[in-house]
């Protein structure tokens, strides 16, 4: 399907164009989910998108599915309540780095925990774009923001190995740059039975771009391609070789029981009267 025949079929009417900066990869990777839902041939009453606060939260209010824009950083918990109260429902969170990982960042660790079958996309701009351009918990280290006009001292989290040790079963990450491969690794964590989390490199040139002075967009997306990585030739890199790089793809994926099958049993043993 062409990208103009899926803005019309799976963008609400009238709210077009986005409220998104000039450069902005957001909406790339707004595109990019909804190419992963088309390739999948889901209907779009068969999708939840819920949100929760900031730039790549906004998403949810363009898209044309079953929709919840919530609280900063409590999308994931709306999105368990959904899941469990619809299991047929293919849950999709958009969130960001800030929303996901500050102040959203202990439901993150035990919705991954529970392994309950959630797809997170997580819009990676480095910054909280929203509010003002303050430094986030994935804001690179010695890296300027409003709230660290000499830079910041704080080291950023790995958001996939945070999200592996917490107990995720589909980890993987793509840039902007990359966007067939941020589309198919999206549809592969939706058909994923268990917690899904998709980290989409992308580019803030208004605000992390001009304090960091990093260029314009296009020159924040050829940094993208040069040091995103396949998992495969990245394992082959130098630890040196590997300073300046980061790996893409499907990073890890194992099966485990998932939280709301899991669930369905005790309701079971409940309705049977057995302990």
């Amino acid at each position: 399907m062409e990208m103009e025949q899926m803005i019309e079929k799976y963008f609400r009417p009238g709210r077009l164009p986005h409220i998104w900066c000039p450069g902005c990869g957001n909406g790339i990777v707004t595109g990019a989910i909804v190419k992963a839902i088309d390739k999948l041939a889901f209907e779009k009453d068969d999708i939840a998108v819920v949100s929760g606060i900031g730039c790549s939260s906004r998403a949810s209010g363009y898209l044309d599915f079953n929709t919840v824009h919530s609280a900063h950083g409590r999308a994931l918990p709306v999105a368990t309540g959904v899941k469990l109260a619809e299991p047929r429902l293919k849950v999709i969170v958009v969130t960001g780095d800030g929303d996901a990982t500050a102040i959203g960042g202990n439901h993150f660790i035990h919705a991954a925990r529970r392994n309950i079958d959630l797809t997170v996309v997580l819009y990676n701009n480095n910054i909280y774009g929203m509010t003002g351009g303050q430094y986030s918990p994935l804001t690179p280290t010695n890296s300027k923001a409003t709230t660290a006009p000499y830079g910041t001292v704080d080291r950023a989290f790995d958001v996939t190995e945070l999200a592996k040790g917490a107990g995720a079963t589909f980890i993987a990450r793509a840039t902007t740059f990359h966007t067939q491969l941020l589309s198919d690794l999206i549809a592969q964590g939706i058909q994923h039975e268990g917690f899904s989390i998709i980290e989409a490199i992308t580019a803030c040139p208004i605000s992390y771009g001009r304090q960091n002075k990093l260029g314009a967009a296009p020159a924040m997306m050829k940094w993208q391609k040069e040091h995103g990585v396949m998992l495969a030739a990245y394992e082959k890199l130098s630890d040196e070789q590997k300073e300046d790089k980061f790996p893409i793809g499907v990073l890890y994926k194992k099966n485990a029981p998932e939280y709301v099958a899991e669930y369905d049993k005790v309701i079971a043993k409940a309705q049977k009267g057995a302990k």
